[in-house]
C-alpha cells in the first residue's frame, strides 16, 4: 500500500510537469502568434499581435466652444436654411391676398357697320323707305374694383361715333359710377378680408415654426456637443482602463518568471487585457460617430469638415441651478412655439368660423349710379357736355337675394363650428402635455444633478479601492481575481461619472426646450439669424 502511494505520487507529479510544460509552450505560441484580422473601412481599431490599432483620426482639428457651434449651426444647419424660407413664403402669400383690392382697367374699341334694307312707307311719306347704311366707332373703357369695407364700384366711359346714310354724322357718349354696398352677407368679411386674415395667421404661424425649429437645432447641437465631450473622455477612460490591465499583466508576468505566481493566474490578467481592448475599440468607434453627427447639424458642406475633427474647447461640469417648477410652467405656457402655433390654429379656426357665418346670411344690397349723357356732332363737342354736366342721369335701390334652402352654407358653418370645438380641445390637450414635459424635466434635471454628485463619490471611493488593494497584493494578501475586480469597479465608476455630467448639462438643454426658453438662455436673436 506504501509503494502504490508512492507511485501514485510521482505519476501525479509527472502529469503535472507535463501539463505545466504545455502550458508554457501554448502561451509561448500565442504570445508569438499574430492573429489576422479584416481591416474595417471605417477605420475603426483592430487587433495587431495583441495590441489595439488606433482608429484612424484626423490631423486637423478645430477648437470650438458650445457657443461657436451653435452659432455655426445658425448660419448652415440644413433644417434652419429650409425652415427660414417659410416665413417669406408666408409674407408673400399675405401680399398676394392684399391683390383683391386691385383695381382693374378695361378699355375696348371696335368698328360696327350695318346694313339696314329698304322699302314699306311711313306715315308721313308716300314714297318707300330708302335703304340704310350705318357705321359706328365704338370705344369702352372702365375700372373696378372693391374697397376693404366690401364696397364695389365701378367707373366707365362710352363714345360713339355714328355715320349713317339717313342720318348726318353724331357722337354720344356717356360716362358712369355705379356702387354696390353689402349689408349683410359679405358684410364684416368677406372672401378677400378672410384671405387677408387668415394669411396674417399663417405668417405668424410660420413665425413659431422657424423659432421651433431653431430651438429644436440649438438643442440637437447642446446635446451632441455633450456627447462628443464625454465619448472623448471615455476614450480616455478606456484607454486608462487599458494601461492598468497592461500593467497588471506585466507585473504578474514577472512574479511568474520568479516562482510567486503560477502560470495560469495570469491568463486573468490576459482577458482583463483583451475586454479593456475591446472596450476601447467601442469607445473610439462611439468618438467618430458622435463627431459626425455634430458636424452634420453645423454644417450644409459636410466634405469640408469630414477631414477637421471638433475639439470641444469645454468642460463637463455640474452647476447647481434652482428649479421653480411655477416658474417654468409659466414660461412653457406663455412662449412654447408648438402651444403658440396650436392658439393660432384655433385663432384661424374663428375666422373661417365668422366667414362662414357671414355667408348664411341672405344677399342686402344697396346700389347706385351717377353720370352725364353727351351728343355732338364731334368727339370735342361730347366731352364738352360731360365737362358742363349738364345732362345727368342716376338712379338708387336695393336689391334683396334669399337662398331658399342655404343647406350648403349652413352646414358648412355648422362643420367648422365643431372643427372649432375640436382644436380647443386639442389645444388643451397640448397644454397638459407641456406641463407634464417640463415637470418631468425639471425632475430629470434634479436626478441627474444628484447623480452626478454621487458617481463622483463613487469613482473616488474606487480609486481608493484600487489603490488599497494593489497594495495589499503587492504583500501577497490579496488575489489576482480581487484586483482585476476593482479595476472593472474603477472604470465603470469613471464611465458613470462623465456620464452623468453629460446627462445633467442635456438635462438642462432639455428642460429650456421643454419650456421654450432655449433662445434666451442662449441669448439667441432669432431676427438677427
Amino acid at each position: 500500500m506504501k509503494y502504490f502511494s508512492f507511485f501514485l505520487f510521482v505519476l501525479l507529479a509527472a502529469l503535472a510537469a507535463g501539463a505545466q510544460t504545455n502550458t508554457s509552450e501554448l502561451a509561448a505560441t500565442t504570445t508569438n502568434m499574430v492573429v489576422p484580422r479584416p481591416t474595417d473601412t471605417n477605420g475603426i481599431a483592430v487587433l495587431t499581435n495583441g495590441a489595439p490599432t488606433p482608429i484612424a483620426t484626423n490631423t486637423s482639428t478645430r477648437p470650438m466652444s458650445l457657443q461657436d457651434c451653435i452659432q455655426e449651426a445658425l448660419k448652415h444647419n440644413l433644417n434652419v436654411q429650409i425652415q427660414r424660407y417659410n416665413p417669406q413664403i408666408s409674407r408673400y402669400n399675405l401680399l398676394a391676398a392684399y391683390g383683391g383690392y386691385d383695381p382693374t382697367f378695361s378699355i375696348s374699341g371696335q368698328r360696327s357697320h350695318e346694313v339696314f334694307p329698304g322699302g314699306g312707307f311711313n306715315q308721313f311719306s308716300t314714297n318707300p323707305i330708302p335703304a340704310r347704311i350705318t357705321d359706328a366707332d365704338t370705344f369702352d373703357s372702365g375700372l373696378q374694383g372693391v374697397m376693404p369695407w366690401g364696397l364695389q364700384y365701378t367707373l366707365s366711359g362710352t363714345i360713339a361715333d355714328t355715320t349713317s346714310s339717313a342720318n348726318p354724322e353724331s357722337t354720344s357718349g356717356q360716362i358712369k359710377a355705379s356702387l354696390t354696398q353689402p349689408l349683410l352677407k359679405n358684410f364684416w368679411i368677406d372672401t378677400t378680408r378672410l384671405a387677408i386674415r387668415v394669411d396674417k395667421n399663417r405668417w405668424k404661424y410660420a413665425g413659431q415654426g422657424l423659432r421651433q425649429q431653431i430651438i429644436n437645432t440649438v438643442n440637437a447641437v447642446e446635446l451632441a456637443y455633450y456627447e462628443l465631450i464625454f465619448a472623448q473622455e471615455n476614450v480616455k477612460v478606456q484607454q486608462e482602463a487599458l494601461q492598468l490591465a497592461q500593467t497588471q499583466l506585466d507585473q504578474d508576468n514577472q512574479r511568474v518568471q520568479i516562482g510567486t505566481l503560477a502560470v495560469l493566474d495570469v491568463q486573468q490578467d490576459e482577458a482583463q487585457v483583451a475586454q479593456s481592448q475591446a472596450n476601447l475599440i467601442a469607445a473610439q468607434y462611439t468618438l467618430v460617430s458622435d463627431q459626425n453627427a455634430l458636424k452634420t447639424l453645423l454644417t450644409d458642406a459636410y466634405l469640408s469638415w469630414h477631414d477637421t475633427d471638433i475639439e470641444p474647447n469645454q468642460t463637463l461640469d455640474a452647476t447647481a441651478q434652482s428649479f421653480n417648477l411655477q416658474e417654468s410652467w409659466r414660461k412653457g405656457l406663455t412662449g412654447r412655439p408648438d402651444l403658440l402655433q396650436a392658439q393660432l390654429d384655433v385663432e384661424r379656426q374663428g375666422i373661417q368660423l365668422k366667414f362662414d357665418l357671414n355667408q348664411i346670411f341672405p344677399e342686402l344690397d344697396l346700389i347706385g349710379s351717377y353720370g352725364y349723357n353727351g351728343a355732338s356732332k364731334e368727339y370735342s363737342g361730347t366731352f364738352e357736355q360731360f365737362a358742363d354736366r349738364n345732362s345727368p342721369f342716376y338712379s338708387y335701390g336695393a336689391q334683396l337675394s334669399i337662398p331658399l334652402s342655404n343647406i350648403g352654407s349652413r352646414n358648412t358653418y355648422k362643420s367648422d363650428k365643431l372643427t372649432e370645438k375640436q382644436l380647443l380641445l386639442t389645444l388643451k390637450q397640448l397644454e397638459q402635455k407641456i406641463m407634464v414635459d417640463i415637470d418631468n424635466a425639471v425632475k430629470q434635471a434634479q436626478s441627474a444633478y444628484q447623480s452626478a454628485e454621487a458617481t463622483r463619490q463613487a469613482r473616488i471611493y474606487a480609486e481608493a479601492a484600487l489603490d488599497a488593494e494593489q497594495k495589499k497584493y503587492s504583500v501577497g494578501k490579496s488575489t489576482t481575481f480581487t484586483v482585476l475586480q476593482l479595476q472593472n469597479n474603477l472604470t465603470a465608476a469613471r464611465s458613470q461619472e462623465i456620464r452623468a455630467l453629460a446627462n445633467y448639462n442635456e438635462a438642462l438643454s432639455n428642460l429650456a426646450a421643454a419650456e421654450g426658453s432655449t433662445l434666451e438662455r442662449d441669448r439667441i436673436d432669432i431676427q438677427a439669424k
